[in-house]
């Protein structure tokens, strides 16, 4: 049997809460796959101009790593059924593997995270929970969304990619099978399609943080 958030009382529900969050943004990420550019090697040293921008795109996509585990740590928090929960809570493991491979790659590119991780993990927290309260239909759509829109951003990153830099190209190409994994899993469980206001916000706040990601 699983062991979710609802078997504890609320004092260790909020502590399990602010462990994942600080883990997702101060820990290193730890990845329970191997890395996809773990067998990759690049036919030729980067320039330093591609290596800027390989470095500027992979911290883009860590920063969405980072709003992703906290929409999804905020999803299941406020998750009314249990299978919702462990559905969350397994994307969310699927996407710690995610941060560690960015993470990673950054640090071979010599470039740091965002510095603005924390605002990214509040924010996207509250969106979760807010979703979450809504309903579980109504959360699992948002999830279907979310993945739908992070596909066509990692389409985008992967046309921008530096030619040579083969190794961000391998963890991003199986970022986006899992992401769209991620979603069919949520419109198979009962996700609903999200009115087209909600889903216009969604793509705006997107483009803030991966504006803002990409310099800071």
């Amino acid at each position: 049997m699983k062991t979710t958030d609802r078997t504890h009382d609320p004092l260790d529900a909020a502590l399990i809460t602010l462990d994942r969050a600080l883990k997702a943004v101060f820990s290193p990420a730890k990845a329970a796959r191997p890395s996809p550019a773990t067998e990759i090697r690049e036919s030729a040293p980067l320039s330093a101009a591609e290596r800027r921008e390989s470095a500027a795109l992979m911290r883009v996509n860590h920063s969405g790593e980072v709003a992703a585990q906290a929409l999804y740590h905020g999803q299941a928090s406020f998750a009314r059924d249990g299978a919702t929960r462990d559905l969350l809570l397994q994307a969310a493991r699927e996407e710690a593997d995610h941060l560690a491979w960015c993470e990673a790659r950054l640090g071979e590119l010599e470039a740091r995270p965002s510095l603005l991780a924390p605002l990214w993990y509040a924010g996207s927290f509250a969106i979760g929970a807010a979703a979450a309260l809504a309903g579980d239909r109504t959360s699992l759509g948002f999830v279907s969304e979310t993945e739908r829109q992070v596909e066509g951003h990692i389409d985008s990153h992967l046309q921008r990619l530096p030619t040579g830099d083969a190794r961000s190209r391998a963890v991003l190409e199986q970022m986006r099978r899992d992401e769209i994994a991620h979603g069919a899993a949520a419109r198979a469980a009962g996700g609903a399609e999200l009115p087209a206001p909600v889903r216009t916000a969604m793509h705006l706040t997107g483009r803030v943080m991966t504006g803002t990601s990409y310099w800071l």
